[in-house]
């Protein structure tokens, strides 16, 4: 039996070799995962908002997608991981409440969230090579560090493997 490693909210980790990481309870925020085929060093980040820029309280690395990924690749790397094999698969970003007027394109973080996500991970050279995001459902998320596969469970919505 594969260790587990949870992953909380504002958190991220790597293992390497085998084991899953997971994080529950993806609503608005966006489960990053990270994967490296040649090492099997995996990683996950569970991030809650686009950016730290505007932030005064932005210490927690983990909480940001501008500033998780490079983290999250940095322990990575450590671990042995090679940037050039690391791809990766993103979750979440709903939107989880309905907002009657136009000024739910700012309040609607998820969308926000999974752009900066994508962006942050352009940035940094990293191909999205899957994706499970949008809708107004939560998601938990499960990725192997075997085979670098990420099952995404929801209620009501099925299970997908990415």
């Amino acid at each position: 039996m594969d260790e587990v490693v949870k992953v909380g909210m504002a958190d991220l980790k790597a293992i390497a070799g085998s084991g899953i990481l997971t994080t529950l309870g993806l609503g608005s925020c966006v489960g990053i995962a990270l994967y490296d085929r040649t090492t099997k060093v995996a990683g996950l980040a569970h991030i809650m908002l686009p950016s730290s820029k505007h932030i005064r309280n932005n210490h927690n690395k983990a909480k940001f997608a501008d500033t998780a990924v490079g983290q999250l690749l940095e322990i990575m790397m450590d671990m042995k991981a090679r940037k050039e094999y690391i791809t990766a698969k993103i979750a979440g970003g709903a939107q989880m409440f309905s907002f009657k007027e136009k000024a739910s394109e700012l309040l609607n973080i998820g969308e926000r969230n999974v752009l900066a996500t994508i962006e942050t991970l352009k940035q940094h050279n990293i191909p999205v090579i899957a994706q499970d995001t949008g809708g107004n459902y939560g998601r938990t998320i499960e990725l192997n560090a075997n085979n670098g596969l990420l099952l995404v469970k929801t209620i009501g919505h099925g299970i997908k493997t990415l």
